[in-house]
């Protein structure tokens, strides 16, 4: 239910954030800022879980006093990032990564390597937004735009992908409705 049932307004924004188990200095960075910025808009936070932007995400958000879920590939706890608020071990290894962009209202790409990829490819296949920055660049082979909104800073790009999630959402539906 997108409402909550005791009335206290809508459901936060889901915002997934996909990028790079090992990430450079200035990833992390965008990533950290990020999160601190998600939380402060009230959005539920959502990323893998583990190490690299993920782990630096969680960070920004949980600093800022954020919510963060990691939908983590094994089993287990092991390698969780220790700002998780809540890491669920899923057992879906790679497969998670669909589990994460479907749980999202929108993802936001930061960096990363092929699993990343994966996930915008995902997002932009299940119809999701997606904001990029300093990751993949795209050119469609038949000349279609850039399915990824491209953002040239860590502001720009939480903006975005927070406009583009309520977008999605749409208005809240009120109880009983």
């Amino acid at each position: 239910m997108e409402e909550e049932a005791a009335g206290r307004g809508a459901a936060p924004l889901r915002i997934a954030v996909a990028g790079g188990h090992e990430c450079t200095p200035e990833e992390a960075a965008l990533a950290r800022r990020a999160g601190e910025l998600l939380a402060e808009a009230r959005a539920v936070v959502l990323c893998g879980g583990y190490g690299g932007v993920m782990a630096a995400v969680a960070e920004g958000a949980r600093s800022a006093g954020g919510l963060v879920v990691g939908l983590l590939a094994g089993d287990s706890l092991a390698g969780a990032a220790p700002d998780l608020t809540v890491a669920l071990p899923t057992g879906l290894g790679e497969m998670r990564n669909a589990l994460l962009v479907r749980a999202g209202d929108a993802l936001l790409a930061i960096g990363g390597g092929f699993g990343t990829l994966s996930e915008i490819a995902l997002a932009v296949r299940t119809g999701k937004p997606v904001v990029g920055l300093a990751t993949w660049e795209f050119r469609d082979p038949h000349g279609g735009p850039d399915p990824v909104l491209r953002a040239s800073g860590v502001e720009e790009a939480v903006a975005a992908v927070l406009r583009l999630a309520a977008a999605v959402r749409g208005p809240a539906t009120p109880p009983g409705a």
